[in-house]
């Protein structure tokens, strides 16, 4: 029987950052991202001001009626719902109890039922488990690294996000180092205030301390280690519970790996990602043509 017009068309996706919003079409039998296109996104703006982006990116790659839709969201998200549960986050708020689901049909135009709502971290593991990094693993996990700390873990192709096996809801974020939470040791704003706290000096994050570490400087060298170290063994308990063959790594601290992976001392493989946004891009589309594969 011939392919449908249907078949043959392209999966539309939003994949929403914290400041950007990329826009794409993903095809899926050949694992291919078209159209791709990154606009800038203001989290702060009204629900409106923040819908009007989104639909506005959307509607620049000319979807057809009946066209499916794919939006990778952060969370926190109800994502069966499509209702956001931002809330005192500093990025998203006044989208807070909005159901974004009809907000978009309603701005594209499209019918609500045309969309499928995953999380990013799950959309760039799924990315990488079916075209990537990941690929044929049967049990495997991503850790982004950036502003914060988020995390996907997935089994025989679908997102695990309850039992004793992973974090509590699958975020490794809600773990805690000796008392102390996981992001007040490992994100951008614990490196700065760990090197301020050993030197009186401010750093860019971690480009910043990467940099002053790459020459030679040994207080911003201790604090990569001392606190990627300390991310190291906790993943190392969970990445065994959860009895992972590899583990992938994205966002904006992967371009400082070879300093990372060293303090990390994983004891399996952990490969750096650099386009972590295609795999969220085929990640979400995968998960609108496979219910079964995200957590809702």
């Amino acid at each position: 029987m011939p392919s449908s017009d249907a078949d043959t068309r392209p999966i539309w996706v939003l994949e929403v950052g914290g400041s950007h919003v990329t826009a794409a079409g993903v095809l899926l039998d050949d694992r291919q991202v078209i159209q791709r296109q990154r606009h800038p996104l203001d989290p702060t703006l009204s629900a409106d001001g923040i819908v009007d982006a989104l639909a506005g990116a959307a509607k620049l790659l000319d979807p057809q009626a009946g066209d499916r839709w794919a939006i990778a969201m952060p969370g926190p998200f109800d994502y069966r719902t499509g209702v956001s549960l931002h809330e005192g986050v500093g990025k998203f708020d006044s989208l807070h109890g909005l159901d974004l689901r009809a907000a978009l049909a309603l701005a594209i135009p499209t019918t609500p039922d045309a969309f499928t709502f995953v999380n990013d971290a799950d959309a760039f593991l799924l990315g990488e488990w079916v075209d990537g990094a990941a690929k044929g693993a049967s049990r495997c996990v991503a850790i982004t690294l950036g502003t914060g700390i988020g995390s996907a873990w997935l089994a025989d192709g679908s997102v695990v996000t309850t039992g004793p096996t992973v974090p509590p809801d699958g975020e490794v974020h809600f773990c805690t180092i000796d008392g102390v939470e996981l992001e007040d040791v490992v994100s951008d704003r614990a490196l700065i205030r760990a090197y301020r706290e050993a030197t009186g000096v401010d750093v860019d994050g971690m480009r910043g301390l990467a940099a002053r570490a790459r020459e030679l400087d040994a207080a911003a060298q201790t604090v990569i280690d001392t606190a990627f170290g300390a991310l190291g063994l906790l993943l190392t308990e969970w990445l065994t519970r959860f009895d992972a063959e590899v583990v992938v790594f994205g966002g904006s601290m992967t371009g400082a790996w070879d300093l990372i992976e060293p303090a990390l001392a994983l004891n399996l493989p952990a490969r750096p990602v650099s386009d972590t946004e295609h795999a969220a891009l085929i990640g979400a589309a995968w998960a609108a043509a496979h219910p079964d594969a995200a957590a809702y």
